[in-house]
């Protein structure tokens, strides 16, 4: 298959690039003249978007599946419920900066090298966390374990990038997070049964054994994206001036804060659903964990709608509504909050934040990387660590206002929504992206 993409913006100009989904795979390296001679069969699109969904899932799986843990881990350690949130905090920051560091990296060397030595120290540094008996040591490992888990995050995107471009990127990405909606709903289900059966250090054995699988499914399923040809030069100035293309492009950065405020919501309900719903509401862990499913589940069903809207509309106009439905939601569940409405009130305004998330996250990145095909591995890089920065950030602003209240998540979330919609239609300027972005519909 064939697809025209027009760029009209970034450093590559006003051209009509042509994009080919390739027929055979990209060859690098000594022996591409031999294996060029054999005529190897390419993966299908449906083995792409399950592999590369296993690879993205290592993000969800790796901040979710420990949550039902968190109280137990404050009385197992004698420490606070504060402190234990900065081992979340960690594992974004860990996020954020492996992106920034692998995604520049894959863009000089190729995605498949980084892939396979990120997702082998992942499986070395969560045994080392089963050992962990302070809260300090856990928190320096998991900021490893965010920074090593960061590759299969950034590089399957930069790899969807390099392999597609337009609306079959657009509904690739809406259909990769059916994969990646899979992780947060079953990752609290599955770290509830580890805490059922054994402690709490056994959710990291799980995860060992997870990244070891990924490492055996890149190792003989994973082919190089990026060709020689493509690649940046290596060494840091390319890199820093990668760097300052993305920082001078105002759409771009529009975007980025955009998704990156979007995802706080998420994050503010992430770190403190556990401590809401359990010492608040006194669920049980088999009880949190479907709660946090029914909100995974949300998030998943509106990104599968999102993938059928694509290919009529342009995905600047689907944000263009969702944004500000996702304001009027939040203050919703805000005013809930401050009148006790209670669990179900809590559950509903979560489940609808969290269906408007479904809409921004997968057209966030197809609208950034538009003009960024060649830097797709920094471009993305970006928009991963921005997401985990803030979210990093949003994570303690939560627990000091009270990790059990209702009200202050809801606070943060309105706060975060709203600031993405300024963002999005100050600086994204939808009106300009469909003026100069063009959209093949199917």
């Amino acid at each position: 298959m064939s697809e025209v993409t027009k760029c009209p913006r970034g450093v590559e100009g006003l051209v009509t690039v042509p994009f080919q989904e390739s027929s055979t795979p990209h060859v690098t390296g000594p022996s591409a003249s031999s294996e060029s001679m054999t005529p190897v069969r390419e993966p299908s699109r449906l083995s792409r978007l399950l592999l590369f969904g296993a690879l993205v899932a290592i993000g969800p799986l790796t901040i979710d599946m420990y949550l039902a843990a968190f109280p137990t881990i404050v009385s197992d350690l004698n420490t606070t419920e504060s402190a234990v949130q900065l081992t979340l905090t960690a594992t974004l920051v860990g996020l954020a900066l492996g992106q920034l560091t692998i995604g520049a990296i894959s863009d000089a060397v190729g995605r498949r090298i980084p892939l396979i030595t990120a997702l082998s120290a992942f499986v070395l540094v969560s045994v080392s966390i089963t050992a962990a008996d302070t809260i300090n040591s856990l928190i320096i490992l998991r900021f490893l374990q965010g920074f090593t888990a960061a590759a299969g995050m950034v590089l399957s995107q930069a790899m969807v990038r390099d392999l597609y471009s337009g609306s079959v990127m657009a509904t690739f990405i809406s259909r990769l997070f059916l994969i990646v909606g899979v992780a947060p709903i079953l990752a609290p289900s599955i770290g509830a049964q580890f805490l059922h059966f054994f402690e709490w250090h056994s959710i990291f054995w799980g995860l060992a054994i997870f990244g070891l699988v990924l490492v055996g499914l890149s190792l003989f399923m994973v082919k190089e994206t990026l060709p020689t040809e493509r690649r940046s030069a290596k060494g840091p100035k390319p890199v820093i001036a990668s760097y300052g293309v993305l920082a001078r492009d105002r759409r771009y950065v529009g975007l980025v804060l955009t998704a990156a405020t979007a995802m706080g919501a998420l994050f503010a309900y992430i770190s403190s659903a556990p401590f809401i719903f359990q010492d608040l509401y006194g669920m049980s862990t088999q009880e949190y964990a479907l709660v946090f499913a029914a909100g995974a589940g949300s998030l998943t069903i509106t990104s599968q709608i999102n993938g059928s809207l694509v290919k009529r509309h342009h995905p600047a106009n689907i944000m263009r509504i969702a944004l500000p439905v996702g304001v009027v939601v939040a203050v919703a569940l805000l005013i809930a909050s401050l009148l006790d409405l209670g669990v179900v009130a809590t559950v509903a305004g979560v489940m609808a934040i969290m269906g408007v998330v479904g809409f921004i996250m997968p057209n966030s990145p197809v609208i950034a990387l538009n003009d960024h095909a060649r830097r797709a591995g920094a471009a993305a890089a970006v928009l991963g660590a921005s997401n985990f920065v803030f979210g990093a950030i949003i994570a303690p602003i939560s627990g000091a206002f009270g990790a059990a209240s209702p009200v202050t998540m809801a606070g943060v979330m309105v706060g975060c929504l709203s600031a993405s919609t300024f963002f999005y239609w100050t600086l994204a300027r939808p009106k300009d992206i469909v003026a100069t972005m063009e959209w093949e519909r199917a």
